[in-house]
């Protein structure tokens, strides 16, 4: 950690850290606790690799700065170009100055764009002369009413020509009517934790259409915010985290209810027969408190889904399939052949001789195998077509009850480093690198979170194609998006392969594009977009995300400042205020020092374990203190805490509700007891992250059909109401 809190000119006068700068790469930061860090060259050179840049010698520097001064000093345009509709946009040509560009613009539907396009000459231009070849720069003006879309600018100078993807995205998201003069309140859960006597041992989409309607007839709330349903493995182990998906372009198919198919009803008795029976293998699952087993859920579903397959699809459900197929083009083909591959030629791994490092999406065998197992490779498309209308016909669900927004979704930071989208175009991503987060309060050895970053350089020569599919499939089925960690449309935090999390640095990327996508998206479905901006969040960053319609988050647990808890009445109103996260323990978990216990338990912990007991209890009572002097809690509870907790957590809900967010997220977890936590962050598979079951205080399973009808829901929804 460097003494002073800036670079010294002559560090940013290094050519390595000057090229490191060009390419967003960051060279210092400064922490959580304000403490400032300066990047050592070993972890600088190594990101630079991982971005296709050699900076390891003083030679490769010098070549390769003056190669992308060049580069960009003899393209045309730039491959991406943001527009702000109302605004009129300023983008920068470079031609040769005896070659004027001709422009023609191709609007989203295919057709040609009919309003005036004006190009002027720069003042005072500079005129560059490279590779013998006079080059000047001029100013094409986008005017302001120019439609929401991606679009495609064609420029042509002399025999040169080159596309840009223009997008054009609105100013920012609007609220929705009853968020602009008040709030909206839903419930957060974990789809997965809430079974029901039909469920095949995990909660599914099913069950999520009942948690929503449900949730809106008996206690009024107008969202539910779910773990990450993006797609997964097709076969056993399936990995618990919604975190660390296969693919973020498509939604896990092991959430499908089979007895909600259209075709299970054509089926015959024997076939019916034959999939009661997988049902009823699995059925006990439902009721057990201890662990969520998705690996014997999957062994018994995936063959009744094939069963339903098989019997085949009528003219009108075909129709909608090959439309569907159609649609979805490359991107379906790309995860229904990895999970074709990883079925036949076993799990992906991280070995040389594996199928996942010695084919790629062109070799012989892997065409030759598409075409050997067409009915396999069309059951995989099939099964994630099918996913997609339960999750679609859940939404629907919801807003025919009166809910106004329904599903809101979790989109993860990155996917699987040996999953179908890094596989089928690894072009897209890093090489070498995993994003994580650095050290902080919470995690003192900093985080790896194993994910390959999205190349910011690969984004912005596709017109971030990938993200904007991505963002356009979960608003297909959702009525808001939250983004995990949105600091990553922003900067993410990069690892070198084989270093620890201590030894990375940030990597910055356009976020005023990617926030003009998820403003496009969100505002084709009447949407809103929530971002998780927890931990180290610049200034600018809540700005940005004020500036588009974006709301942040306040957890209770975490608004406080030197020990002391910023009251609910002050928090900012455009967030998701929350009283705690899936990262902690349930309010009565957390109440009873369980994230001390994990740690301790885990040993996690860097400093000595009193000390961060004292800490935790210090807060424990800043928090109880907090509520006291804001009228939420009667200070002759806190005489016999533990006789009081339930009180304690109503105060707690009490608090959020004071609290001038657009949007209020109660948790499940809080309102039946549970203790348990979900995740702790820094671990795999030490602790059983995203395996716990919904349980009570007493450790009994709750079940969806009496979710809503328990005492301490009931009380936390009347605050809600209130």
């Amino acid at each position: 950690m460097a003494e002073h809190m800036e670079e010294s000119p002559e560090r940013l006068a290094r050519p390595l850290v000057r090229l490191a700068s060009m390419m967003g790469v960051a060279t210092s930061y400064t922490g959580l606790s304000r403490d400032f860090h300066e990047i050592s060259d070993e972890t600088l050179i190594a990101i630079l690799g991982a971005l296709g840049i050699d900076a390891t010698t003083p030679e490769a520097i010098e070549q390769t700065i003056t190669a992308i001064t060049r580069e960009q000093n003899l393209r045309l345009v730039d491959p991406t170009v943001l527009h702000t509709v109302g605004k009129e946009t300023h983008v920068t040509l470079r031609t040769g100055i005896t070659e004027p560009a001709q422009i023609t613009l191709i609007l989203e539907n295919g057709e040609p764009f009919e309003g005036e396009l004006q190009l002027n000459p720069m003042p005072e231009a500079k005129v560059r002369e490279i590779d013998g070849k006079f080059v000047a720069e001029s100013d094409l003006v986008l005017p302001a009413d120019l439609p929401v879309g991606y679009h495609t600018l064609h420029v042509e100078s002399g025999d040169h020509t080159e596309n840009a993807t223009l997008i054009s995205a609105p100013e920012r998201i609007e609220m929705l009517d009853p968020m602009k003069d008040g709030s909206l309140w839903g419930w957060m859960a974990q789809l997965y934790s809430i079974r029901s006597a039909d469920s095949w041992g995990v909660g599914d989409y099913s069950d999520l259409r009942t948690l929503l309607t449900d949730g809106k007839r008996y206690t009024d709330a107008d969202f539910l915010l779910v773990n990450p349903l993006h797609a997964a493995e097709p076969v056993v182990p399936l990995t618990p985290s919604p975190y660390l998906p296969v693919s973020r372009r498509f939604v896990n198919f092991t959430y499908i209810r089979p007895e909600d198919i259209p075709e299970y009803n054509m089926l015959d008795g024997e076939a019916k027969a034959k999939i009661k029976a997988e049902h009823t293998s699995v059925e006990a699952f439902n009721a057990d408190p201890q662990l969520i087993d998705r690996d014997a859920m999957w062994l018994e579903k995936k063959p009744a889904l094939r069963t339903i397959f098989d019997a085949g699809l009528g003219q009108e459900r075909q129709r909608e399939f090959d439309e569907y197929k159609a649609r979805c083009g490359e991107d379906l083909e790309a995860y229904a052949t990895w999970c074709l591959c990883y079925e036949l030629w076993g799990a992906p791994e991280d070995k040389p001789d594996n199928w996942i490092r010695t084919m790629t999406k062109e070799s012989p065998e892997v065409i030759d195998l598409r075409e050997k197992h067409a009915d396999e490779l069309e059951f995989y498309r099939w099964l994630e077509w099918t996913a997609t209308q339960q999750l679609h016909l859940a939404q629907e669900a919801a807003r025919t009850v009166g809910m106004k927004i329904g599903i809101m979704s979790d989109m993860a930071v990155g996917v699987h480093p040996l999953g179908s989208e890094v596989w089928w175009n690894p072009e897209r991503f890093a090489k070498g690198a995993t994003v994580g987060a650095p050290p902080d309060m919470f995690n003192q050895q900093g985080q790896n979170w194993s994910q390959p970053p999205l190349s910011p350089l690969a984004l912005k020569n596709t017109g971030y194609l990938s993200y904007r599919e991505m963002v356009r499939g979960m608003f297909d089925c959702a009525g808001a998006v939250r983004i995990d960690h949105i600091l990553g449309l922003f900067r993410l935090w990069w690892i070198p392969e084989g270093h620890t999390a201590v030894d990375g640095t940030y990597v910055y990327y356009d976020h005023n594009v990617m926030l003009g996508i998820l403003a496009i998206e969100a505002s084709r479905v009447g949407g809103i977009v929530v971002g998780e901006d927890l931990g180290v969040v610049p200034d600018y960053v809540q700005k940005s995300l004020s500036d588009h319609g974006i709301l942040g988050c306040a957890v209770e647990w975490f608004e406080q400042m030197d020990g002391v808890f910023t009251p609910p009445k002050h928090w900012r109103p455009y967030a998701l205020a929350s009283v705690n996260t899936h990262d902690l323990p349930p309010a009565a978990g957390y109440l009873e020092y369980e994230h001390v216990k994990i740690r301790e338990r885990l040993g996690l912990l860097e400093e000595g374990s009193e000390a961060f007991e004292a800490s935790a209890r210090a807060e424990h009572n800043a928090m109880l203190q907090m509520l006291v002097d804001q009228g939420y809690l009667d200070a002759s509870l806190l005489e016999d805490e533990a006789a009081h907790e339930t009180e304690i957590i109503e105060a707690l809900y009490r608090g959020l509700k004071g609290s001038p967010c657009k949007l209020l997220a109660a948790s499940v977890v809080d309102a039946v007891g549970e203790k348990r936590a979900q995740n702790q962050p820094g671990t795999d598979n030490e602790y059983p992250n995203w395996r716990i079951p919904l349980a009570d205080a007493n450790g009994a399973a709750v079940m969806l059909e009496d979710l809503f009808q328990g005492d301490l829901l009931q009380r936390i929804t009347k605050i809600m109401n209130s």
